[in-house]
Parts: structure tokens; C-alpha cells; sequence
């Protein structure tokens, strides 16, 4: 009998000492395999993702340039004579050099000068203050535009209104400074009064264009002040494509064609 409790004395013990033992080891995690796989194809996904995503605009990038360089090439080819006409024509009917260079803000807030006929009085920059009227003048620091403007020489009205004033950007497209299809190319000072800093960073992440979203909704107007400007050309550049820029392309024909909201 002695021998029996003592058996199974010494039987409970050893459980006491198994229970306590496994309680005082760390317990032990078994990976989660199908969560881990799950994470995995998730991040990997993602990646695939970005990359076409990546993919895709470089070839939109690059076919952009192509476009670009072929086009605003073909285009001088074609119209070098109207153009060395009209040429003459600005520098017999008003004092001052054919051509006016603007000091503008292109890709990554890189400065560019942007070409176009001179369309103004050869004294008009230097002596707004005495062109302008007071509310005209409030009107010009914001826009950079105002109607009626008596610094616009008689043949320079008519070159505005057919947009011809800005064939000869044709080279500023031929050498890469800007496209065909972009935002606007825009002063510094009207970059940073009218966008906020992240605007302003998203803004130049694109090269500005000849042509664009505010080229074809109304021109001058469509101004800053409402703020319909500043949303036009941050639309661009959310949603710019191939696609996009042959239909703004297309577009801007008709636009030029009527003449709308030209100054």
C-alpha cells in the first residue's frame, strides 16, 4: 500500500512540474502562411502597378517629343514664307523688332523665354502705367491681360485674335522648352500669386504647351481671379495623355477658327 501512494505521489509531482514547466516557456507562434502569402501578392500587385504605370508614361513622354519635334518642324517647313511675310508686316507698321521674347517658368521651374511676334507698341512694358487707365491696370497685375488694350498695335490686334501671334513658338517647341499641348507657360509672379506651393510643385512637374485646357475653354475669358484658370490647368495635368492631347488638339482648330476669347 505504501509502495502504491508513493507511486502515486511521486506521478502527481511530475505532472506539477510538466504543468508549470509549459507554463513558464514562451509560447510558441506558428507562422501564418496564407496571411503571408496574401501580403506578398498584395505588394506585389502593387508594384506591377506602378511599374506599367511607369511604363506608360515614359512612352507617353516619349511619343509626346517625337510628336513635338516632327510636328513644329513640319509646320515651319510649311509656312516658313507666310511667316517671313508677316514678319514684314510687323516691322513696316510699327517701330520696334519683329519679334518679342517673354520671360516665362517652363518644366521644373526651369526659365524659358517664349517667342512671339510683338504685338504691342515698343515702349509698352517699359510704360504700362502710362497706357492703362487705374482699373485697367489692377485688372493687367492679376491677368497679365486686359481688354482693349491700348498697348496692342493695329496689326497686332489681328494677330491676336487668329492666334497668330504665337506661331512663332514653333521653335520654342522644336527645341524642347515647351509642347504642343500643356498648361499655359506663365510668369513666376503669376505661378506664385495664384497656386498654392503644392499647386505650384504638381504644376511644373508638366511641360507647359502651346495649346491646353485654358487655350480651348475661353482664353482670357477664363481668369484667375474666378480660379476657373487655376483649376484648368491643374486638370491637365491630372489627365494628360495621348488621348487627351489629340482631342485639346483638334479642339483648339475650331477655337482659333471662331476666334474665342481672343485679346
Amino acid at each position: 500500500m505504501m509502495e502504491e501512494r508513493e507511486e502515486i505521489s511521486w506521478q502527481e509531482g511530475a505532472q506539477a512540474e510538466t504543468a508549470a514547466s509549459l507554463e513558464a516557456s514562451p509560447a510558441i507562434e506558428f507562422p501564418n502562411t496564407f496571411s503571408n502569402k496574401k501580403k506578398d501578392a498584395e505588394l506585389h500587385s502593387r508594384e506591377t502597378i506602378e511599374t506599367q504605370k511607369t511604363h506608360k508614361r515614359y512612352f507617353y513622354l516619349f511619343f509626346k517629343r517625337v510628336f513635338d519635334f516632327i510636328s513644329s518642324l513640319c509646320v515651319l517647313i510649311v509656312l516658313f514664307l507666310p511667316l517671313l511675310a508677316i514678319s514684314l508686316v510687323v516691322r513696316l507698321t510699327s517701330k520696334g523688332p519683329v519679334f518679342y521674347w517673354d520671360n516665362r517658368v517652363g518644366l521644373n521651374g526651369k526659365d524659358i523665354r517664349v517667342l512671339k511676334y510683338r504685338t504691342m507698341y515698343e515702349d509698352a512694358e517699359e510704360h504700362v502705367r502710362d497706357y492703362l487707365t487705374d482699373e485697367q491696370y489692377q485688372i493687367w497685375l492679376v491677368e497679365r491681360k486686359v481688354e482693349d488694350d491700348p498697348r496692342i498695335t493695329p496689326i497686332g490686334r489681328f494677330l491676336r485674335r487668329t492666334s497668330i501671334d504665337e506661331l512663332p513658338q514653333l521653335v520654342n517647341i522644336l527645341k524642347g522648352d515647351i509642347s504642343v499641348v500643356g498648361p499655359r507657360p506663365l510668369t513666376r509672379s503669376e505661378i506664385e500669386t495664384n497656386f498654392t506651393p503644392e499647386e505650384q510643385e504638381m504644376l511644373l512637374s508638366c511641360k507647359p504647351g502651346l495649346t491646353g485646357n485654358w487655350g480651348v475653354c475661353g482664353r482670357s475669358d477664363v481668369t484667375f481671379e474666378s480660379g476657373e484658370r487655376q483649376r484648368l490647368e491643374l486638370e491637365y495635368v491630372e489627365k494628360c495623355g495621348v488621348l487627351t492631347d489629340l482631342k485639346l488638339i483638334f479642339a483648339t482648330v475650331g477655337v482659333v477658327v471662331k476666334g474665342k476669347g481672343a485679346q
